[in-house]
């Protein structure tokens, strides 16, 4: 009896590594060239690198405190000429206006107004022939070349800031920019409405892309790690209660693996995955979504593996042995094995696990019978 149970515990490791095969051929997805083209899958290298923990803060671009200007009359008149209009850039010293002095005169005298600094012009409110006084703002002019970016960020998140920290810094009117950039101040108060505290930074805008008023959004790194397994979140699919990821498979062509996975932290861009993944897997990025629907391909296992190994293997896609061979060759002959192609891999694993547990119970009857028997 010991030598029977021993027998099958010896047996037992490689059943379950043959159930486990079976499990890898249920989570494979195997595509021909075709369909591998024409979902456009793009893969990265799975690698520990170093991991930006990071708060996320919506916000707002404003116009940099000190970069905007109003130009007004020093004498009461009316508006001589209007030589700028909305959205034109101008530099320094620029004539923007010409207003007519209330001062008698033949002809009154006219006074010319210029840009005191260089920008765009965000705002005229004067036309032609227009009475003016001295406290009117007759045209705004802003610098856009560098922004303030003001992140709103919750106040229970204020601890973690400081300044010198990296934001990376999207809007959603420009989807694929991600702006760099420093905190330079941190608001002295909180606001008490919205439970925020107003981090500031400061943005080069050589192109003018950043407007005053547009929404953004912001991931402020307030920390790093290193060697952390991380891949792009566009990787990671599923739900809450399953996250999972497709691997290039290591030995099929075009055949993608299900795998589940772990996560951790995430950024902005990236997934720390804590379990499921091994440095050098290749895993889909692009694409991912959408080999979901694929079900399990448009070629077989089968095919696959004749296709890999050059020579002909089970449905499943295990290896034939001599005595499978020989009955397909009969079965080619037109020998009927019905019998033979019903007993697989799973129902060999489920005999043998159904024979240790009878095994089992009979050892612990016999223990309790007769103790010395064994």
């Amino acid at each position: 009896m010991k030598r029977f149970f021993l027998s099958l515990l010896l047996v037992l490791p490689a059943l379950f590594l043959r159930a486990a095969d079976s499990g890898r051929a249920d989570n494979l997805i195997i595509l021909d060239p075709a369909a591998v083209a024409n979902l456009q899958l793009e893969y990265t290298e799975a690698e520990e690198t170093t991991f930006e923990d990071t708060v996320f803060a919506l916000g707002a671009i404003e116009v940099l405190p000190g970069k905007k200007a109003i130009v007004s009359s020093r004498i009461p008149g009316r508006a001589y000429s209007v030589l700028v209009i909305p959205h034109q850039e101008v530099r320094q010293g620029d004539e923007v206006a010409w207003v007519e002095s209330r001062q008698p005169g033949d002809p009154p005298p006219v006074v010319k107004l210029e840009a005191p600094i260089s920008g765009l012009v965000s705002k005229v409110q004067i036309a032609q022939g227009q009475p003016l006084s001295p406290d009117d703002a007759l045209v705004e002019i802003v610098d856009l070349s560098i922004i303030e970016a003001n992140a709103h960020v919750p106040q229970h998140f204020a601890g973690k800031l400081a300044k010198g920290q990296t934001a990376h810094i999207r809007v959603p009117s420009l989807p694929d920019k991600v702006f760099e950039a420093r905190l330079e101040h941190i608001a002295a108060e909180a606001d008490e409405a919205t439970g925020t505290i107003e981090a500031a930074f400061h943005v080069a805008n050589p192109q003018k892309l950043l407007r005053p008023g547009m929404k953004a959004e912001f991931n402020i790194v307030v920390s790093k790690r290193e060697g952390v397994m991380s891949i792009p979140r566009t990787a990671v699919q599923g739900d809450v209660a399953e996250r999972f990821v497709y691997i290039k498979d290591y030995e099929l062509k075009n055949a993608f693996l299900k795998s589940p996975v772990v996560v951790g932290a995430q950024n902005d861009q990236f997934v720390e995955v804590k379990e499921g993944l091994l440095p050098g897997d290749e895993v889909v990025t692009r694409g991912a979504y959408a080999l979901g629907f694929a079900g399990k391909g448009s070629v077989s296992l089968k095919e696959a593996m004749d296709a890999a190994h050059g020579h002909p293997h089970a449905e499943d896609g295990s290896e034939l042995s001599a005595e499978d061979l020989q009955k397909q060759h009969d079965h080619e002959d037109g020998d009927d094995h019905a019998h033979a192609k019903g007993w697989t891999q799973a129902t060999t694993f489920f005999a043998a696990t159904s024979a240790l547990l009878l095994v089992l119970l009979i050892l612990s009857i016999l223990q309790k019978r007769n103790p010395a028997a064994l």
